[in-house]
């Protein structure tokens, strides 16, 4: 269960170091670790375990192939996706396609999702926690949601 959001800094060849609390989690699934990471249409970055990834993967191969509602989806998801290594000092190298998608430069942040992360800018994560906190109606399916 990845969980918890670090603000982390890529280095000049665009790589990011996996905190240490998340370390662990990320050997559970596979050792070495096998990463995919790939592109979110709210601009952030997606980063799985590879045996987390596939099953999704599996699905959205499963899109159909003529329907551009579709289309558009398999081409960010699939289209976007790269297997990465982590190399002995735990950093993960984002590719400078990805990086320029989700608009990456030296801060970003590091968010878990439970069976992965996103990989936001700064700036963008920033703006998210801003329309966040703004919005006041609870989505559909939330109404009886309590903390």
């Amino acid at each position: 269960m990845f969980q918890g959001a670090a603000a982390l800094s890529l280095d000049a060849k665009g790589r990011l170091t996996v905190p240490s609390r998340h370390r662990d989690a990320l050997l559970e699934n596979d050792s070495p670790p096998n990463l995919v990471v790939t592109a979110h249409p709210d601009g952030c970055l997606l980063l799985y375990p590879a045996k987390a990834w596939a099953p999704i993967r599996a699905r959205v191969m499963g899109f159909p192939a003529l329907d551009s509602r579709f289309s558009v989806w398999k081409r960010l998801l699939v289209g976007f996706a790269e297997e990465v290594e982590i190399d002995a000092a735990w950093r993960v190298l984002i590719s400078p396609e990805l990086r320029n998608f989700a608009k990456l430069d030296k801060p970003v942040m590091l968010v878990g999702q439970g069976s992965h992360f996103e990989i936001w800018s700064k700036d963008t994560w920033e703006k998210q926690l801003q329309q966040l906190t703004a919005q006041t109606e609870l989505p559909p399916g939330m109404e009886d949601f309590a903390l």
